[in-house]
């Protein structure tokens, strides 16, 4: 399974090294009054896509993320353990860009392709495996528009 992921730090602002920051495990708690709210989590993603489309990625995709916490899916727990995370730059209010978009539909093409048990069905919010306790990637996030390039021809 893909899990989409919406992230922006500080809260709200894009751009600037701190997402690397903390997936790297090096965020400076003192650098922003909201980092030291997050100090010491550990967290991860496999990838992540900036507002520009570019994509970093962090975990191999044959290693466990820890990008889902407590989650289900289809009756499965720690959806960890057999899911994929990609964090796009971006919150749950403000609108994805093409590039986003482009680049996310890039990826899961080459994802379903090398491991087939990812399909359409499969790529979800984070939203949709941890209800009421996540709302990320949010509601604006398009997920008819991702579909469709999907579907288009590579």
């Amino acid at each position: 399974m893909l899990v989409v992921h919406g992230i922006s730090l500080p809260p709200n602002q894009f751009g600037g090294p701190w997402i690397d920051d903390l997936f790297l495990g090096r965020l400076e708690p003192h650098a922003h009054p909201y980092f030291a709210e997050i100090a010491g989590l550990e967290v991860s993603a496999h990838c992540l896509i900036r507002r520009d489309g570019s994509l970093t990625q962090y975990v191999s995709f044959l290693e466990r993320a820890w990008h889902a916490g407590r989650s289900c899916f289809m009756g499965r727990e720690a959806c960890n353990d057999f899911s994929i995370g990609v964090e796009l730059e971006g919150t749950d209010t403000t609108p994805y860009t093409e590039a986003q978009y482009q680049s996310l539909a890039d990826l899961a093409r080459c994802l379903m392709g090398a491991y087939p048990q990812i399909t359409c069905e499969r790529i979800v919010g984070h939203c949709d495996i941890a209800p009421g306790r996540k709302t990320d990637p949010g509601p604006a996030f398009n997920w008819s528009h991702l579909r469709a390039i999907l579907l288009e021809p590579a």
